[in-house]
């Protein structure tokens, strides 16, 4: 049903149009496949890039982790109310398979080999543009200890409050603090010593 995210990814991120997702939503809800699929095409982008922020794999298990993402908003579309905007719900639903996986990760060994890290370092950025900046910000979130990434994503990319992170994450809101200096420190010497 779905294609490959890469396949859909556009250059830039299209403006996303609410009332238009309000109406793909309606007919997704009911059976639509067709109207899934176009908001699919839509959001694909957005929550593979939360993802695999998030969970640091840039390769096929973020793709896969994507279509998860898409397969559960699939089922629990009939139950949306509308309370939120589609994008937002959505959202939320890719943040939550992001963490799912980085819970389930916690004393397994990394999956990915470090190559799979960097495999889109030096693809386009939302705004379809390729700078060293960005590919040594990436590559420097990517290589950061999965919770403090977590946090960092979480609080400096989606902007969530340390109580929203502690208790998603299952740990002290002092531990959330603390895991978002320890990955701005980090952040800072690994870009301080590619400059």
């Amino acid at each position: 049903m779905l294609t490959a995210v890469n396949d859909t990814m556009p250059d830039a991120a299209p403006a996303l149009d609410a009332d238009a997702d309000q109406e793909l939503v309606a007919q997704a809800a009911a059976g639509g496949v067709a109207a899934f699929e176009a908001l699919y095409r839509r959001h694909a982008s957005r929550v593979h890039g939360v993802i695999a922020r998030l969970v640091g794999y840039h390769g096929a298990r973020a793709e896969d982790l994507t279509q998860e993402a898409f397969v559960r908003a699939w089922q629990a579309l009939p139950n949306f109310r509308f309370e939120s905007a589609f994008g937002t719900w959505l959202h939320r639903l890719a943040v939550n398979t992001a963490l799912m996986e980085l819970r389930g990760r916690r004393g397994r060994p990394f999956e990915d080999s470090d190559e799979d890290v960097f495999d889109t370092i030096g693809s386009a950025d939302s705004a379809g543009h390729v700078t060293a900046l960005s590919m040594d910000l990436e590559r420097a979130v990517a290589s950061l200890p999965p919770r403090a990434r977590a946090v960092l994503v979480l609080y400096d990319v989606e902007g969530w409050k340390h109580e929203e992170i502690a208790a998603e994450l299952g740990m002290a809101v002092g531990s959330s603090k603390a895991q978002l200096h320890r990955a701005r420190s980090l952040l800072r010497a690994r870009l301080g010593e590619q400059a």
